[in-house]
């Protein structure tokens, strides 16, 4: 078994919906002590707090639109001073634009390298499992495959999404590729970079992303200008 990282360890993580990314991200992150940062979950956050930049965030969502880039950074931004970030971080949903990930590069400043891990997926078997996705009905987050009928967060019960219909879904995963290549170009020259074939059993990409992270890591620590 992989053994923790005791350098600080940045992490990016990238993939379609389906390939297995937040289930991925949050076992990486449990195994090495680092705080899993999900867009979805700090954007409720700052909602609920109440912050300015989470005002902004619920007029635009209210509106029913994405929210923009300069909001997204902030609350990124926000969420990255804490101390609990200071070993390292594993981001899920973050960045999605070629904007967003040049502000991170800016963010990083003297923090360390930046790990970035593309999970890919065919696209027939990401419908599969699109098809059969579940969700807890109380609180809305995704099941993690280790989750049987009841929500590890809050112990609600699992449900099917209603939104994972096939036209949809094939839809979602259009806009997915469309907007993620840009990043994926952006990112792909760095030797930090890797790509995972998440088209395995979820504890064999669990160990081959264990294995891509390290050895980026160690790429880094060894003095490769990134």
């Amino acid at each position: 078994m992989t053994q923790p990282i005791a350098a600080a360890l940045n992490v990016v993580m990238l993939g379609p919906p389906g390939a297995g990314k937040g289930t991925q991200a949050e076992r990486f992150a449990r195994t090495h002590g680092l705080p899993k940062i999900s867009t979805g979950d700090i954007l409720r956050e700052a909602v609920t707090t109440d912050t300015e930049l989470g005002r902004a965030a619920r007029a635009t969502m209210d509106r029913g639109t994405l929210v923009g880039d300069d909001v997204m950074i902030g609350i990124v931004g926000e969420r990255l001073e804490r101390p609990d970030t200071h070993r390292g971080f594993v981001l899920d949903g973050f960045p999605r634009t070629v904007e967003q990930a040049t502000a991170l590069d800016r963010l990083m400043g003297g923090r360390g390298a930046l790990v970035v891990v593309d999970i890919i997926v065919p696209e027939d078997v990401l419908l599969r499992r699109l098809a059969a996705r579940r969700i807890c009905g109380s609180c809305g987050v995704n099941a993690l495959v280790e989750w049987t009928t009841t929500c590890g967060n809050c112990g609600g019960e699992l449900v099917t999404r209603t939104d994972d219909g096939l036209d949809i879904v094939r839809e979602r995963l259009k806009v997915y590729h469309r907007q993620t290549k840009p990043i994926v170009d952006f990112y792909s020259g760095r030797p930090t970079f890797r790509t995972i074939d998440g088209n395995q059993p979820p504890d064999q990409v669990t160990a081959l992303m264990d294995k891509a992270i390290c050895q980026a890591s160690a790429v880094s620590r060894n003095g490769v200008r990134l």
